[in-house]
């Protein structure tokens, strides 16, 4: 850097620039300058693609392993708000932003983000053409990364990231799970347009695979008494509590490798209802003896549309995922259940289903009828299913809007309305639910979704 470029950026809020490193495994390489601790991680690379809410993606224990490219420019810049924190501790190896704002300006701002990430000991990077980076990923896949602010040097990276470990078979749910079970109290937040949540009338037990704290929170505020176990917890201990339902957390990871999850939950289904989010989705088709396939970049961002299947509702809705179910694998279609239709579609596309205004239905080894509920409508995977043989249901995305819409939020109505032993517990007007909670300051309260329901 020259002189007279290190008195300009002295009269700035940036501080003096420490240079940074960014190499994926297939040598493409990204220069920087480090914008938070010190350090050398790898994880895999993946892309964020909301526009808000970067401290909720940032405190999501589902990201542990990884590296996380946020596709918004500026990142930083309403600072850090600790009402908004997911977790105890970011899980995350790396950041990776265009430009980090050092000089936040909002008035729920406690501090800086680079303040907050360096505290935790979180590696950042800024300066990247972030655009280029995504684009890269979603050409070439997700792959290993090395993120260094000690070692500049491309090929010494390089050599060193390939030797690295692949997110692919890991299991790194007890990084992120707690030790013992334990309550969940309403978290702290700012509630000024919040009502006060329901009435405790259901006993839930939730397993903690890398449960978001908005997550637990939404089941409290629809009457959700909440046990938080561990992601091992055995079957017979969670029956001996004696809960109305069960819920299964979202979580980081290859899910074929959690089989300290699946495999009890094998033995709840059919015994009691359960509701699954994303990684507790894929334990849900794991116990029915589904295939899950890794997806070439995953869905992570607050803008991807699904379509509801049985109410015709599509959602803008919150995604962090990189596997997915593979629809097919749960069983044969029951074509008087399926629009007539006789096999699975050839490309895997399950936009078909949805141009035919069908929610159809496979016969499965274990657990009998199962139902295609959610599609998503940028790629045709599957975003949701249902049993129809055992009270169970899950869905792929994220309902507890933090950040992103809230359009999804129902899906807590869902699992109230199915512990309260109702057949078309799906069957809510979305229009109605999204906005249930919210008092909007001097207005009246908006009326609970239950009474909304999709005719």
């Amino acid at each position: 850097m020259s002189k007279l470029s290190e008195q300009l950026l002295a009269g700035t809020s940036k501080p003096t620039p420490r240079p940074a490193m960014l190499v994926l495994e297939d040598g493409a390489v990204f220069a920087g300058t480090a914008c938070a601790a010190q350090g050398e991680v790898y994880g895999e690379i993946c892309f964020n693609t909301a526009l808000e809410g970067y401290l909720e993606v940032i405190t999501d224990p589902s990201y542990a392993g990884q590296i996380i490219t946020m596709t918004y420019p500026q990142i930083g810049n309403y600072g850090v708000s600790r009402e908004d924190i997911q977790s105890k501790k970011p899980a995350l190896r790396g950041l990776v932003v265009r430009d980090m704002c050092t000089t936040p300006s909002n008035w729920r701002s406690t501090m800086s983000l680079p303040e907050y990430l360096t505290k935790e000991n979180v590696v950042a990077i800024e300066g990247v053409d972030t655009r280029a980076l995504t684009r890269h990923v979603r050409d070439h896949g997700a792959q290993r990364a090395v993120l260094s602010t000690v070692d500049t040097d491309p090929q010494n990276l390089l050599r060193k990231v390939r030797a690295s470990q692949s997110l692919v078979g890991q299991n790194l749910i007890p990084t992120v799970s707690i030790a013992w079970p334990e309550e969940h109290p309403l978290s702290a937040q700012y509630t000024a347009f919040l009502e006060q949540p329901q009435e405790a009338r259901f006993k839930v037990v939730a397993y903690d695979c890398g449960a978001k704290r908005a997550i637990l929170d939404n089941l409290v505020r629809v009457g959700c008494q909440v046990t938080v176990v561990p992601w091992d917890t055995p079957a017979e201990d969670v029956l001996a509590m004696n809960p109305d339902g069960v819920f299964l957390s979202n979580g980081p990871g290859d899910p074929d490798a959690v089989e300290g999850t699946y495999s009890q939950v094998q033995k709840l289904m059919g015994k009691l209802p359960i509701f699954g989010i994303c990684l507790g989705h894929q334990m849900i088709c794991k116990a029915c003896g589904a295939q899950i396939e890794k997806l070439k970049f995953g869905h992570r961002g607050g803008n991807q549309p699904v379509m509801n299947l049985l109410t015709k509702r599509v959602e803008i809705s919150v995604q962090n995922h990189g596997f997915g179910l593979m629809f097919p694998t749960l069983g044969e279609l029951v074509p008087e259940l399926s629009g007539g239709v006789t096999e699975h579609p050839a490309d895997g596309d399950l936009r078909f289903w949805v141009e035919r205004g069908v929610a159809p239905v496979v016969q499965n080894d274990r657990f009998g009828r199962i139902q295609l509920t959610h599609v998503n409508l940028n790629d045709g995977t599957p975003e949701g299913i249902r049993l129809l043989d055992a009270p169970t249901f899950c869905v792929q995305y994220h309902p507890e809007a933090a950040p992103g819409s809230t359009d999804s939020h129902y899906l807590f109505t869902a699992f109230a309305r199915l512990m309260e032993g109702q057949q078309d517990y799906l069957s809510i007007d979305i229009a109605q639910d999204r906005l249930s909670g919210w008092t909007f300051g001097e207005n009246e309260p908006v009326g609970r979704a239950a009474e909304g329901e999709v005719e």
